[in-house]
């Protein structure tokens, strides 16, 4: 399974918010959306950085109450891993697990295209096994 696959199945709509809005603002769009992270995007096709919850929770720590009325551009993760549509699935569960990251901005020619999650990534991969476990019983019970 590809990374385009899961995109197909979610779609390729992205919560993206400028780099100077308020880390606050950002927490509103995070908090209605039910997500976990934001492509930080000057532009909405560029990938200027990411902001994720795991951002914002380090910057309180570090700063406080007032990192909220800060701009996200101070906070955001600005080295972002990014992947294609034609990576392979399994390949992204690795490249997340190493580099301690749940969400991958999805890239084509330099331009966000889509983002998946780690469950997004899990749920793919219990669908092939799934399916593989299914194949599998059907030829041990049917020959073929």
């Amino acid at each position: 399974m590809r990374v385009a696959d899961i995109l197909k199945r979610k779609g390729t709509l992205v919560a993206t918010v400028p780099p100077n809005a308020r880390v606050s603002d950002a927490v509103t769009t995070l908090h209605e959306r039910g997500i976990g992270a934001v492509v930080v995007s000057d532009d909405g096709a560029t990938i200027d950085g990411i902001l994720s919850e795991r951002d914002i929770v380090r910057a309180l720590h570090r700063t406080g109450a007032d990192v909220l009325d800060h701009a996200i551009a101070g906070i955001m993760t600005s080295n972002v891993v990014t992947c294609a549509a034609e990576d392979r699935v399994d390949a992204m569960m690795s490249l997340m697990t190493e580099n301690r990251i749940r969400h991958l901005p999805v890239a084509a020619d330099g331009q966000l295209v889509g983002i998946i999650s780690i469950g997004d990534v899990v749920a793919s991969r219990v669908t092939e096994l799934e399916n593989e476990t299914r194949a599998m019983e059907e030829y041990i019970q049917h020959g073929r």
